[in-house]
């Protein structure tokens, strides 16, 4: 049955729970760590094949494992960047879907990651090991039974033809769902140089997506003075101050310009607190706030924008006053036109489904995207199956189909761009 592999292998990762906040992915990425390290003994690359492992947060390993290019390193290479943490299981879950199932139905497979992204992760997997048999072979029919390197030691400059003229990378990151640290440690410890051409599978509609929105996120202090709700004179409502305060800051971001490729600039007040009794003047609110800014706004500029709209909340409702602590600060990305990736994944895309894949922004922020903005490194790119309309939702799943056609793309963009 065509997918059987994919389905196979997403459901397996998709029953190791790697939640988080919950279970994080220690015991995905042993259970991931175990299934390369069979393909590769299969594929006799044991000598060859180097695997790393950086424990980015306590018991959240980072791991990669590349296949050397033909001068022994690993540099330049073609990466495949998935993360292995899901968000949690949350609400609204069909009685008869179990989360961590794994289960197919009517050509879907349904479970919390499925398709954010242990879809992307299974077709990475079978991608990488669809170029280690390639390797394989072209070692056995170069006469290199084993012998033509040594563990540990760089191939000698006599027999190295049958490894890929650039490097394949498998890097399984941590805490992409979170704060990301597990890219910042991967990009601290050197893991990615500036020669890597990235791409992330994570679930683009059958679109390459290349470039991203900044995510800058805000925690917001409103202060003003109690009182008895019947005299409301006698202090200053905090939450008046916040609901000024809401009213200001989002005039302000969506008036700024729109950018030709990614849009409009968008604020999100995603949660909101304050006062403590329906009859007393609250003294106090919190608020947290996600914006999206598009060049050539940035968090310098939305700093601005926030005091602004405190201190005309101070002036509508005299007596409060608020401050802010800045949370989360990714600048925008935007595509390079000339990039060499994003037309191999093009060419492999129309080799496999007759058309290249389209191509569009992510409105995201991922790993690659990370790894972009920290080194002005441009060859990255998102593209795996399924939807990100139903990623983090209830009944999460991803079309079998969409597995099979994300595995051949990126097994012939690997062929293209190492073989």
């Amino acid at each position: 049955m065509e997918g059987r592999e994919e389905a196979e292998l997403c459901a397996g990762l998709v029953r190791t729970e790697s939640t988080d906040p919950g279970t994080y992915e220690g015991a995905l990425e042993a259970q991931v760590r175990a299934w390369l390290e069979g393909r590769v003994r299969r594929a006799g690359l044991g000598d060859v094949v180097r695997f790393r492992e950086l424990e980015a947060l306590p018991g959240r390993p980072c791991l990669s494992a590349c296949v050397p290019g033909r001068d022994g390193s690993c540099e330049g290479a073609l990466v495949f960047c998935c993360h292995m943490d899901t968000v949690v299981v949350g609400d609204g879950w069909s009685a008869d879907v179990d989360p961590f199932g794994g289960e197919v139905r009517d050509g879907l497979l349904y479970g919390r990651g499925a398709c954010d992204m242990k879809g992307g992760l299974a077709c990475a997997l079978l991608a990488f090991d669809d170029l280690l048999r390639s390797v394989s072979q072209a070692r056995w029919e170069a006469g290199c039974h084993g012998t033509c390197v040594c563990s540990g030691d760089a191939p000698s400059a006599d027999d190295r033809s049958w490894l890929p003229r650039r490097p394949l990378m498998m890097l399984l990151t941590v805490d992409e769902e979170d704060f990301m640290r597990g890219i910042e440690a991967v990009l601290d410890a050197g893991w990615l140089d500036d020669g890597c051409w990235v791409v992330d599978t994570e679930p683009t509609d059958g679109r390459a997506r290349v470039s991203h929105k900044g995510r800058t996120w805000f925690e917001v202090d409103v202060r003003g003075l109690t009182a008895h709700a019947s005299t409301p004179w006698e202090g200053a409502d905090a939450v008046a101050a916040a609901a000024e305060f809401v009213c200001r800051l989002r005039s302000s971001v969506l008036a700024l310009p729109e950018h030709p490729e990614l849009g409009r600039s968008t604020v999100t007040f995603g949660q909101v607190e304050g006062g403590y009794r329906p009859y007393v003047v609250p003294d106090r609110a919190h608020l947290w706030i996600d914006m999206r800014l598009v060049p050539p706004a940035d968090t310098a500029l939305a700093e601005r924008l926030v005091a602004d709209a405190l201190a005309g909340a101070a002036e509508a409702v005299p007596g409060a006053d608020g401050s802010y602590t800045v949370t989360g600060d990714r600048p925008p990305v935007e595509r390079d036109p000339d990039s060499r990736l994003l037309a191999a994944l093009e060419g492999a895309s129309e080799a496999v489904t007759g058309s290249p894949a389209p191509v569009d922004v992510f409105t995201g922020y991922t790993d690659t995207a990370v790894m972009a903005a920290a080194t002005g490194n441009l060859e990255f790119l998102s593209y795996g199956p399924g939807s990100l309309e139903v990623a983090h939702k209830p009944d999460e799943h991803v079309p079998v189909a969409d597995l099979v056609r994300v595995r051949r793309v990126l097994s012939a963009l690997a062929a293209d761009c190492c073989l």
